[in-house]
């Protein structure tokens, strides 16, 4: 009895063991995103960022659902009023400024320059909460933020990865990080309106995707080629699951040569415009 009982206490949310597995998960997953987005960004020639947001985006709105509906580790907050709805839409749109930035910027920025740009998102946030709110922190806090402004200062001069349009990119990312959870304190405010983290994700994701994905058309056509490359492939796999028609190895392995050719001519052609 004792040991089912201790087995139990050391599996709850409180325990130290579930938040100390919950750190680790937080860590590798986002250390993981972080790290392949720069290798398909800058190491493989991706040079979709907008599109890879909008997977990214699609991925999370997937994810929550299953989270939410299925898992059930949050409780399902519905959206009470048009303008709650509309207050998502903001955040959203914010949200999305900040991770296509971020995710351009890898393209010409080391990752451990990115990074360094990125932990002056407390300056920011001081900045914006004073000129949205007028909330004044303590001259401490102001003067604590120096040092943070004045060592990204020294390591943009020192880079010599340095490049400007990224470096522009990384910190439009970071105030657009630090402008949503500003206007997250101020737009969803009230009791009545306010979401958990995970029920604010599952809105704002969908919303993220349907503004992604005409910027996308518009802004990185030539991901229709991509897309267009794929969409074989994933009728081949549809129809196999849907029709249960018999394929064999050889074919398989003929169809996904045909594909890859197509992939590296595309690529071949692009590279040599």
């Amino acid at each position: 009895m004792s040991s089912s009982s201790s087995s139990s206490s050391s599996a709850s949310p409180s325990s130290p063991l579930f938040i100390a597995a919950l750190i680790v998960l937080w860590y590798s997953s986002n250390i993981g995103v972080l790290l392949l987005n720069k290798l398909l960004l800058s190491n493989y020639g991706f040079r979709f960022p907008i599109f890879l947001t909008m997977c990214h985006m699609s991925a999370c709105a997937l994810l929550s659902y299953f989270s939410v509906a299925f898992l059930k580790v949050f409780p399902l907050q519905q959206i009470r009023s048009r303008s709650q709805l509309l207050r998502i839409a903001t955040l959203s749109v914010v949200f999305c400024a900040s991770v296509v930035g971020g995710n351009i910027s890898l393209r010409y920025l080391p990752v451990s320059f990115n990074q360094a740009v990125g932990a002056t998102t407390p300056f920011f946030t001081a900045v914006f909460a004073y000129l949205v709110t007028f909330k004044r922190e303590a001259w401490v806090t102001y003067a604590a933020l120096v040092p943070v402004v004045t060592g990204v200062m020294i390591a943009s001069g020192g880079e010599p990865s340095f490049h400007l349009y990224g470096f522009i990119m990384c910190i439009s990312a970071t105030a657009a990080r630090a402008f949503k959870s500003v206007l997250q304190g101020i737009l969803l405010s009230s009791e009545g309106e306010k979401l958990n983290s995970m029920n604010l994700l599952l809105y704002m994701s969908p919303i993220a995707v349907l503004v992604l994905l005409p910027a996308t058309l518009l802004m990185e056509p030539d991901v229709l080629e991509v897309l267009g490359n794929a969409k074989g492939a994933v009728a081949v796999v549809i129809s196999i699951l849907l029709f249960k028609n018999p394929v064999t190895f050889i074919g398989i392995g003929g169809y996904t040569m045909t594909v890859m050719g197509v992939i590296a001519y595309g690529e071949a052609k692009r590279r040599l415009k």
